[in-house]
């Protein structure tokens, strides 16, 4: 018999509201326990007193029971919506640990449960992952797109195409001792030619989307004592990097993340590029220019409006530090905030021009997926114009790339990632 399953799933600590989620075949029963057999309709909310199993009064809270299949793991549920008292909480969790085949959840079982259920697919978990995760608003649009199934229901049309180019070959192969009226190659081909077109712009976009997760990266570059840890300090609002006139200060790199305009961004502090005969700041030099020609954005600090011939990442905008006050258009001041604005505002126009090409695909297991899916439809349409002879085998790979979007949406063979993805959450998720 499976386990009903109980958790707090507001965060650990005293507040106004703390929510205790419960789930399995006999959730309904915490009811008969807590409630004094109170009879409460399926999502119907009820303020009722709670009692522990010796009878004494434990709380008075909001009570919600959702009738499976129709809650968020597919079972039985019910929310006990608490006040955030930790003494409240630990009772009511100790009182459902005395009901027989009541369990306190591992960490993602609720979440894991609603997978077994088919109530979301893995890419709609991650979705839900990043939601949780998100710090800002960019993260939070991309993981409510990616929660809401729109993946899930593009690639089910892609494997609507699939399976109709599939067809069409199978009608060629069993009829091959007679006579088929049409060639179906040049529409099979057209098939599978949009739907890698489809998945090139997805895999491309992937990149994008990954970095609205994890961050932008923007270095900071430019010789010593130009002003970069005073410009990071600015951004920051606060002493995130040591300021000083003696030159090689910062020999490390100085990582600040931020929320701009929405948009995640890491900020990173380098070294001073210059030519030195100190071991320890030469591989400060070398680890600042890799990174920066890494970033997804440079921002080239100078004094005298010459560029850096070290760095070779396109995406860079170049600004005329110390100037206090002035005209220059890229003039820059981290000291009278002269030019900051004008700073911010072309960082967030250089990133937001790349989050227009995100795609709905947000993670490089996505991304595999995708890949491996081309190169197979790139296989079956070679075969395709190489005549009827070699239809079984398109037809073989098109059947590898129907199997390989279900994995991605673990449907099949998933096992040995599922722990990795549920051991992200809490206990009551």
């Amino acid at each position: 018999m499976v386990d009903t399953i109980y958790a707090l799933a507001t965060p650990q600590g005293r507040a106004g509201v703390a929510v205790v989620r419960i789930s399995g075949p006999e959730a309904f029963m915490s009811l008969n326990s807590l409630c004094n057999g109170i009879r409460i309709k399926p999502r119907k909310t009820v303020l009722c007193d709670l009692y522990t199993e010796d009878g004494l009064h434990l709380d008075r809270a909001l009570v919600i029971p959702f009738k499976g299949p129709n809650s968020f793991t597919g079972e039985d549920v019910v929310e006990l919506h608490l006040h955030g008292s930790i003494a409240v909480i630990q009772k009511t969790l100790v009182s459902l640990s005395k009901i027989a085949n009541f369990r306190q959840a591992l960490p993602g079982e609720f979440t894991r449960r609603a997978f077994s259920n088919e109530k979301l697919d893995l890419v709609e978990i991650e979705g839900l992952a990043d939601l949780i995760e998100a710090e800002t608003e960019a993260q939070r649009v991309q993981a409510l797109k990616v929660l809401s199934g729109k993946l899930g229901e593009r690639a089910q049309e892609w494997r609507s195409m699939i399976i109709k180019a599939m067809a069409l070959i199978e009608v060629t192969i069993d009829f091959a001792d007679e006579e088929v009226p049409t060639d179906v190659s040049k529409e099979v081909l057209s098939i599978l030619d949009n739907i890698i077109k489809d998945l090139d712009v997805e895999s491309t976009g992937i990149n994008v989307a990954e970095r609205i997760r994890s961050g932008f990266e923007v270095a900071i570059v430019g010789k010593p004592n130009v002003g970069k840890s005073t410009l990071l300090n600015a951004l920051a609002g606060r002493e995130a990097a040591i300021t000083s006139e003696q030159a090689g200060t910062t020999r490390d790199i100085i990582e600040v993340r931020m929320d701009l305009d929405g948009l995640p961004v890491t900020i990173l502090d380098t070294a001073g590029l210059r030519d030195t005969n100190n071991l320890i700041e030469t591989e400060g030099i070398h680890r600042a220019i890799e990174r920066a020609n890494t970033s997804d954005l440079v921002i080239v600090l100078t004094e005298d409006g010459k560029g850096l011939p070290e760095i070779k990442n396109p995406n860079t905008l170049q600004f005329i530090s110390k100037c206090d006050e002035g005209s220059l258009k890229n003039g820059l001041s981290a000291v009278t905030g002269f030019g900051l604005d004008n700073l911010i505002n072309s960082i967030k126009n250089k990133l937001g021009n790349n989050v227009q090409n995100q795609g709905i695909a947000t993670r490089f297991r996505h991304k595999e997926a995708i890949d491996r899916s081309i190169e197979k439809l790139k296989e079956a349409k070679k075969f395709v114009s190489d005549g009827p002879a070699f239809y079984d085998l398109a037809a073989e790979e098109l059947r590898q790339t129907a199997y390989t979007l279900d994995e991605l949406f673990g449907k099949v063979d998933v096992e040995k990632i599922l722990d990795e993805i549920f051991s992200s959450f809490c206990l009551g998720k």
